[in-house]
């Protein structure tokens, strides 16, 4: 029970059908239904935009969803709008056990910054209040699954690393956008960082 499960984005967005569909998002969903009983604490992040967030591409005229622009605090790639605050795209899988979520961690709210990681938003300084919950509640061991493993898996995974936490990635449980090679260079970088990669 010394392991904290963080459970990335699981939303019905990233699912197929959704503004921003994962392949395969809604596969994972029983698997890590199934690891929630073995888990210290249950911590469900969740993608929370306003309308016309600077992370879209409609809020920037002339440019297409997964272009990328120079933001001031470094590259964003544009997505199609997706997660709006309150939206059914927004809600959780509905077969993803929720009520055994300890703590839900909603990020992204900023219009003016988007949030891949658990712990931080993309400026790399302004924190969510993950890092204190797990450190209060004594966790030194995190395990990690959901979407996209590219992007939120990895963003969150690598935080978490820095920060000093023995991370686990179930590959088996994520699922990636996959977009100009960043699947691999998101293996990549969690291997550099310490992060463990498993299927299992």
């Amino acid at each position: 029970m010394s392991r904290a499960l963080i459970v990335i984005d699981v939303q019905n967005d990233f699912c197929p059908g959704g503004a921003l569909a994962v392949a395969g998002g809604d596969e994972i969903v029983d698997g890590i239904n199934a690891l929630m009983g073995d888990a210290g604490a249950v911590v469900l992040t969740q993608d929370w935009h306003p309308a016309g967030h600077s992370s879209f591409a409609s809020s920037h005229e002339g440019q297409g969803p997964y272009d990328v622009v120079e933001m001031p605090y470094g590259p964003q790639v544009l997505w199609p709008d997706h997660c709006i605050q309150a939206s059914p795209g927004a809600q959780f899988h509905m077969g993803l056990h929720r009520d055994k979520a300890d703590m839900i961690i909603r990020k992204g709210y900023n219009p003016a910054i988007d949030s891949y990681s658990a712990f931080f938003e993309n400026d790399q300084t302004t924190p969510t209040g993950l890092e204190g919950y797990l450190r209060t509640r004594g966790f030194e061991k995190l395990v990690m699954v959901g979407l996209a493993t590219d992007f939120c898996v990895n963003f969150s995974a690598v935080d978490a690393a820095k920060l000093g936490f023995e991370v686990e990635v179930r590959l088996d449980l994520c699922r990636a956008i996959d977009l100009n090679g960043s699947l691999q260079a998101a293996i990549d970088g969690m291997t550099a960082a310490g992060v463990t990669l498993s299927d299992a």
